[in-house]
């Protein structure tokens, strides 16, 4: 995807505005992971590097479109400030007099400000033109690196672009577009893509764009009970999509007429109840032995089932736990697929929250090429949809 990166935009002594996804989680006052604000450390230090004065804006959680105490991004300022080693100026808001007096103080001082949360005001997510206009005056460069927010078409992620002469993607969102556009476009073979999760109805598009790609598709969670519904397999009380049972037939029909290879799980571990005291079984798909307890996680013979079909790829996209992962009876099947990609000799890409979640319980998130900060972004993206973030930038001459 070819559209004008940071690297390629003239910044020394410019305003640079920064929509950066900080979105973090935050409990009594404290940042409990901050990993989305260390992922966009590099594209801020270059610019820095660069000599700009760096205004960085994000949202944070579902204020509503009003001031928020709970949803504040001052505890990130801090964060921020210790992770640069520098001060941040936090902007009470991202609009009028407060933004712009803490962007002249950052500019005259330690050239970073952060602006209070852009969805305390609700023209952010009505991409509304004036409120866009008002974002964009701040600053003379816009740069996105908020991937996580690309599919949303909002203010600051799509409207207030076009009112820059110079703009482009972060250093971030040009690692996010290259991964997974190279996932839809020229992957290495063979290509296997790991689809969980509760729903087949949040992934059928995903779904559907990846059997005119991959040589092998791997179905895992809840969405697989969807399937065996389909095939009129005994499920019990396993969540189940009573109607997508033609999707998930129309799936199938699909990757046998493509000759791609869709796997799904030939054993569970099934209980009454979903806690850490339930007793468990290990029943091979479709035994009627299930009764009316849940499907919930992958059996041990599905998870080297899984593994020998990951071990000779050579690109990977996982989208989604193969179980309720969380919980300790049920989590051995999506640890067990976390370690088989992670022995993957090739390109491997993690999207979505819980996949990551699975990969740094496992400990191997350090053996994996590239981990996607945005779930529903990168869904959206590998589902074929186009981005409003990213459709926004300027494409490279």
């Amino acid at each position: 995807m070819a559209k004008y990166s940071i690297q390629d935009l003239a910044l020394r002594g410019k305003r640079v505005f920064i929509r950066v996804d900080f979105n973090v989680p935050i409990k009594n006052g404290a940042i409990t992971d901050d990993t989305r604000i260390s992922s966009s450390l590099p594209t801020i230090h270059y610019a820095l590097a660069q000599g700009a004065t760096v205004i960085l804006a994000s949202h944070l959680g579902r204020p509503k479109g009003k001031p928020t105490p709970e949803f504040s991004l001052a505890p990130v300022a801090a964060r921020l400030g210790e992770l640069l080693t520098r001060p941040v100026v936090f902007a009470s808001d991202c609009i009028g007099e407060p933004a712009k007096a803490a962007v002249a103080a950052a500019h005259a001082g330690s050239k970073v400000v952060l602006l209070e949360n852009l969805r305390f005001h609700a023209e952010e997510e009505k991409n509304d033109p004036a409120f866009a206009m008002r974002l964009a005056a701040l600053a003379e460069v816009y740069v996105d690196d908020a991937f996580g927010a690309a599919h949303r078409a909002h203010a600051s992620v799509a409207g207030m672009v076009p009112h820059f002469n110079s703009a482009g993607a972060g250093l971030l969102m040009e690692k996010e577009l290259r991964y997974l556009g190279m996932a839809l476009g020229d992957p290495e073979r063979p290509f296997v893509a790991v689809i969980g999760g509760a729903k087949v109805s949040d992934k059928i598009d995903v779904i559907e764009s990846m059997l005119g790609r991959v040589d092998r598709l791997l179905i895992g969670g809840a969405m697989a009970y969807t399937f065996f519904r389909a095939l009129a397999m005994p499920v019990g009380r396993s969540q189940v999509e009573e109607d997508k049972q033609d999707t998930a037939r129309s799936i199938i029909e699909h990757a046998k007429a493509r000759g791609v290879v869709l796997q799904l799980p030939v054993d569970h571990v099934v209980a009454d109840k979903i806690d850490d005291t339930a007793a468990t079984q290990v029943l091979k798909v479709g035994d009627a032995a299930i009764g009316d307890r849940m499907g919930l996680d992958i059996g041990p013979e599905s998870a080297r089932l899984y593994a020998g079909l990951l071990a000779d790829s050579k690109t990977v996209v996982w989208n989604g736990p193969m179980g309720v992962f969380e919980v300790a009876p049920f989590a051995q099947g999506t640890l067990a697929v976390a370690n088989a990609v992670a022995a993957v000799k090739g390109t491997t890409i993690i999207g979505g929250g819980d996949s990551v979640a699975a990969i740094n319980a496992a400990g191997v998130a350090d053996k994996m090429t590239h981990i996607s900060t945005g779930g529903g972004a990168s869904l959206e993206f590998l589902g074929g949809a186009e981005l409003p973030g990213v459709a926004a930038l300027p494409e490279r001459s």
